[in-house]
């Protein structure tokens, strides 16, 4: 079974570290698109919590969708990030 790797503020996969890490987020905390993927180094679970205010979903991508409203740059100015 081939190995998944995880961004942490988007949740895109890919099969390797380098080309997960060559791209650019649409999340990233710097802007749409201003900064790299940037792997997610928790271990593959059934449900990923947000490591700032709880909420839980089945996979990486749907929770990092949403914002956050205990995000520590305000209420919903940014994303929820999974907890490791």
């Amino acid at each position: 079974m081939a190995q998944n790797y995880y961004c942490k503020y988007c949740g895109f996969s890919s099969g390797n570290v380098n080309s997960l890490t060559s791209g650019n987020c649409q999340y990233h905390p710097n802007g749409t698109y201003k900064g790299y993927h940037v792997l997610y180094e928790g271990s593959i679970k059934s449900s990923y919590t947000c490591k700032y205010c709880g909420q839980a979903s089945s996979h990486i991508a749907s929770l990092t969708s949403g914002n956050c409203q205990r995000h520590p740059n305000g209420i919903y100015k940014g994303h929820h990030e999974p907890a490791l």
